[in-house]
């Protein structure tokens, strides 16, 4: 399927590891420039130039946190001087590592995964409708939907209001916003995750990631890429059907009927 999004510029937040980085490379490899950006200014930049090299693409690195207005604002305008603008935001940067999230890390979590995401839609959202098209994409996770964790429920429902909200404000000007929600997915830092988890209680990683997938109908951890293939697809023209709704990435969770 041709998703239509050759010749498209797109930033992703969080894009020097992981699922963003994983969606870098879905969009480079349908012909989209890419910047990555990350707190980091070593490890963007080196990720970009392995991204570019391996898909041919126009694939830069940004360094900035998205927990900072000033920043947001600089990493904006870096982007549109040596991209000349963008179609497609992505916001993927998230603070805290898989798992267990302490309740009394809630206002960071909502300055990062919250203000932030929101920062940097005000950052790049006026040039979309201005042009009468564009693609959001906010990343948020399936503790949207289930409890354990009062920060990572909060701060992904409220990912998921955002996104209903610039929806309805944004779709009359042809900028699409959605939601996606990963479950257990085998990032590099979800199995370190394990692995420290199967050391402090003398269990396997194996046995612990057995457990993450028996609680999805597909019965294994979803893989970065297959996160970023829908990701890839919201990003599209094709896509224009779906607006301001959270779609599901966690392989199907047992047992719960959302509709």
């Amino acid at each position: 399927m041709d998703l239509q999004l050759s010749g498209r510029r797109a930033v992703i937040t969080g894009g020097s590891r992981g699922i963003g980085f994983a969606i870098g490379r879905a969009l480079a490899a349908e012909g989209v420039s890419v910047a990555l950006v990350a707190r980091s200014a070593d490890q963007v930049a080196e990720q970009a130039a392995l991204l570019g090299s391996e898909t041919g693409a126009e694939v830069i690195g940004v360094a900035a946190d998205t927990g900072d207005d000033a920043s947001v604002r600089a990493m904006a305008a870096t982007v549109r001087d040596r991209l000349g603008g963008v179609d497609i935001l992505v916001n993927n940067a998230a603070a805290m590592n898989p798992g267990a999230i302490p309740d009394d890390a809630l206002e960071a979590e909502i300055n990062v995964k919250v203000r932030g995401y929101l920062r940097c839609v005000r950052a790049f959202a006026p040039e979309m409708t201005e042009r009468g098209w564009g693609r959001i994409v906010n990343i948020g996770g399936l503790g949207a939907r289930m409890t354990g964790s009062v920060t990572g429920s909060v701060r992904n429902v409220a990912v998921t209001a955002m996104t209903k909200n610039l929806a309805d404000e944004l779709g009359p000007s042809g900028v699409n916003v959605n939601s996606v929600h990963p479950g257990a997915t085998r990032t590099s830092t979800f199995v370190a995750n394990l692995e420290r988890r199967a050391a402090a209680s003398g269990r396997s990683t194996q046995e612990l990631e057995r457990e993450w997938a028996a609680a999805a109908s597909i019965e294994r951890l979803v893989e970065p890429s297959e996160v970023a293939a829908v990701v890839a697809f919201l990003a599209s023209p094709l896509s224009v059907a779906i607006n301001g709704d959270p779609v599901n990435v966690g392989g199907g969770l047992k047992g719960s009927i959302y509709y």
